[in-house]
């Protein structure tokens, strides 16, 4: 008998909802002390508690289990769950987002602080720490390094839509943890040329032994050889791609822009494919920045052709001033002293 609530265990366990599912989830979460809302997916929740934000649509998210983006508290309840399932978990403030340390309450010099955010109240980043002003006196700034919902317990009320299974809205909700608007993504599968090793047969194993080399010196240097002449051959082989359209957000956001390589093995990985290709789109209305990329580029080729012809005249036979004047002289329409243009040709041959 006491074997069947483990077995039942174990049977949930590996039903329903597991580590890296991606899990589309409704949900709210509120504070336990005053129920203030911190989040949620429901437009109408949102309104009512002042959320309203015209840059972000309240609607269920897609998240993936096991990878971070929920409490672990929220986790534990929702693996093993199913499309419908529904509830509320209560998050202690050290399973949220910590207890609040009086520690973290420091003072500092007000002239790390930009002279727009000094004032109680403003957030400010300080030595890659985010921080709350209390007070600033004078050249003094206490601020507070604490979470701002630090100590607090919080609620979390949840109802799970559906699992994921399209690889297409998973890249989507990975990109869109990074970025506020997830990009355009489509996946096909490509035909791509690689070049495969073909192996060749050797002969160094055998003559090695012959010689009296040891197996081990035989082996080392049959590997060696067989390295160095190694054939390449080109194959064509299926590779399954995601395509991403770049957007204006992807190339001003620093997160994307500094991690973008670890972004995309992130989504490689967790939706299964081969490679991912940023895809970018030029329709020709490049406007003000693409007149000024024209003029540049106009620039480039007129400064090197200014710096031939130094070169040129650098390097030029010596001028005849003599032949020079009297060429000047036969001009009779035009008004030159050609004795002091002489002159002066003559100061620049010295």
């Amino acid at each position: 008998m006491s074997d069947e609530p483990q077995a039942e265990e174990a049977d949930t366990a590996d039903s329903g909802i597991q580590d890296g599912d991606f899990v589309r989830l409704a949900y709210t979460l509120r504070t336990q002390e005053d129920e203030s809302v911190i989040d949620t997916t429901d437009p109408e929740v949102a309104t009512e508690a002042g959320l309203d934000d015209d840059e972000r649509e309240f609607e269920p998210r897609v998240l993936v289990i096991g990878a971070g983006h929920l409490f672990p508290s929220v986790e534990d309840v929702i693996l093993g769950a199913d499309a419908g399932d529904s509830g509320t978990v209560d998050i202690s403030a050290d399973d949220a987002f910590g207890e609040y340390d009086d520690d973290e309450v420091r003072t500092i010099s007000a002239n790390k602080i930009d002279e727009d955010n000094q004032y109680p109240g403003a957030q400010v980043q300080i030595d890659d720490q985010q921080g709350r002003i209390i007070t600033i006196i004078n050249t003094r700034a206490r601020v507070d390094f604490n979470h701002p919902l630090a100590g607090q317990d919080l609620e979390y009320e949840y109802e799970v839509r559906d699992i994921v299974e399209d690889p297409e809205i998973k890249a989507e909700s990975l990109l869109g943890m990074y970025l506020q608007t997830p990009p355009s993504v489509q996946i096909e599968t490509d035909m791509v040329e690689e070049q495969k090793p073909i192996e060749t047969a050797d002969e160094s194993e055998s003559e090695a032994d012959v010689d009296g080399e040891s197996d081990i010196e035989a082996e080392i240097e049959a590997e060696a050889e067989l390295t160095a002449e190694t054939e390449t051959e080109t194959v064509e082989v299926e590779k399954e791609t995601l395509y991403v359209d770049s957007t204006p957000e992807m190339q001003m956001n620093q997160q994307w822009l500094f991690s973008k390589q670890q972004i995309a093995e992130e989504v490689i990985d967790r939706i299964d494919i081969d490679r991912m290709i940023i895809q970018e789109t030029l329709d020709g209305q490049g406007g003000m920045m693409g007149g000024l990329g024209g003029m540049m580029g106009g620039m480039g080729p007129d400064l090197d052709a200014e710096e031939d012809a130094g070169a040129d005249i650098d390097e030029s036979d010596d001028v005849d001033i003599e032949e020079t004047v009297e060429d000047l002289e036969d001009l009779e329409d035009v008004d030159i002293d050609a004795e002091e243009l002489a002159a002066e040709l003559g100061d620049v041959e010295e």
